[in-house]
């Protein structure tokens, strides 16, 4: 098993698998850089370098690629409105302006960013039209809202 033909077919099923498993796993380029490494190693196989060879190149490709793009990844990550968030709990902690007045104990509608949803206030609490309101918690079709600030708060019936 130390021939390093055999080894450079061996890297490319490795990187080719690699690719597989990027393109269907979510997140930010978490196995592009094994990818790179095992093409790197696969290349330097080809030309007959021994299999230690293409080990430390798939260690030394794999890392540099690893934090070379981790910036990237970074910035990815904070371009998502909550990367924890899933489906509607993405909206949880985002700013809203109510459209239609909460009233007490009854739901009104609010706009969150594009998306207009309907809302009730914090333990019944009303709140008037044109408020900016904290998204708290989502309830089946509805979502949980408290005043994002202080003023101008007022029961609506």
């Amino acid at each position: 098993m130390d021939d390093p033909t055999v080894w450079a077919g061996i890297w490319l099923a490795v990187a080719v698998l690699f690719g597989i498993g990027e393109i269907l796993a979510p997140g930010s380029f978490f196995l592009v850089p094994f990818a790179i490494g095992a093409v790197g190693a696969s290349l330097i196989s080809f030309f007959g370098v021994p299999v230690i060879g293409g080990w430390i190149i798939f260690i030394i490709l794999s890392l540099a690629t690893f934090f070379a793009l981790r910036p990237l990844a970074r910035k990815l990550d904070l371009d998502l409105p909550n990367p924890t968030g899933i489906g509607a709990n993405r909206l949880v902690g985002h700013i809203a302006t109510v459209n239609t007045a909460i009233p007490s104990k009854g739901a009104g509608m609010v706009m969150i960013g594009p998306e207009e949803w309907k809302a009730e206030g914090r333990d019944g609490m009303g709140i008037p039209s044109g408020s900016d309101v904290r998204v708290l918690k989502v309830r089946g079709t509805r979502v949980v809202v408290e005043p994002a600030n202080t003023t101008g708060l007022g029961a609506i019936s």
